[in-house]
């Protein structure tokens, strides 16, 4: 049986497992789950209550969060780009940039998307405010991280590449990176030109009018 993938193209925590994936040609089936496909929606309810995507089906074994799947397919379905470095000390660096990229980028510029979703009444500016300046503080801490270096960790590709693209991707859509920042700009290019990354991206434009904030024509 092939791996199943329950996931979105257009959700950014799918978007990071799809970079594993495709970085490795691993082999996988898609079980998209849309409000009009009940069925695959009850499935995926069944396996986890929790409703959160990605969810990584393999055999009878599931396996649930985003950074858990991409060690998962590294450590039991591992191709020529290996996702997760060898050495102990660059490991740790990849997950701990992997946890940025998420709790710093990702949480934030969703937080300012989902508030614009909620009635106008119910909106809250000053969290929204919060995230922008959490948002401004990452970018400036990447910024210096990144010097001289192609990909996150100073490496090759990694799990924490595969958190950065749609992290950097959308909180660019949500929040724009400054123009002092020009490393993190000329990474989120690199990334943008990552063939793995690229598809993703391609999948995802029918869905752009999902976004909430407008998405812009740039990318």
């Amino acid at each position: 049986m092939p791996l199943q993938l329950y996931a979105h193209p257009f959700s950014s925590y799918c978007q990071k497992v799809l970079i594993a994936l495709y970085e490795n040609g691993t082999p996988f089936e898609w079980r998209v789950l849309t409000p009009d496909d009940a069925a695959t929606s009850a499935e995926f309810t069944a396996l986890w209550p929790i409703r959160r995507m990605p969810l990584l089906r393999d055999g009878e074994r599931t396996v649930v969060e985003s950074s858990i799947i991409i060690e998962y397919l590294d450590r039991h379905y591992p191709g020529t780009a290996p996702l997760m470095p060898a050495d102990a000390g660059a490991a740790l660096e990849a997950r701990l940039l992997d946890r940025f990229f998420d709790n710093y980028l990702q949480t934030p510029q969703q937080k300012i998307v989902f508030d614009s979703l909620r009635p106008a009444a119910d909106r809250d500016p000053y969290g929204v405010r919060e995230a922008r300046a959490m948002l401004d503080t990452a970018y400036a801490w990447l910024d210096r991280k990144l010097a001289g270096r192609t990909w996150a960790t100073g490496g090759d590709f990694s799990l924490a590449d595969c958190a950065a693209a749609p992290a950097l991707f959308y909180a660019d859509w949500t929040h724009r990176i400054p123009a002092t920042c020009s490393n993190v700009i000329a990474y989120r290019q690199r990334l943008l030109a990552r063939p793995s990354f690229a598809r993703a991206v391609d999948e995802a434009r029918p869905y752009r009018s999902y976004f909430p904030l407008g998405a812009p024509e740039r990318d």
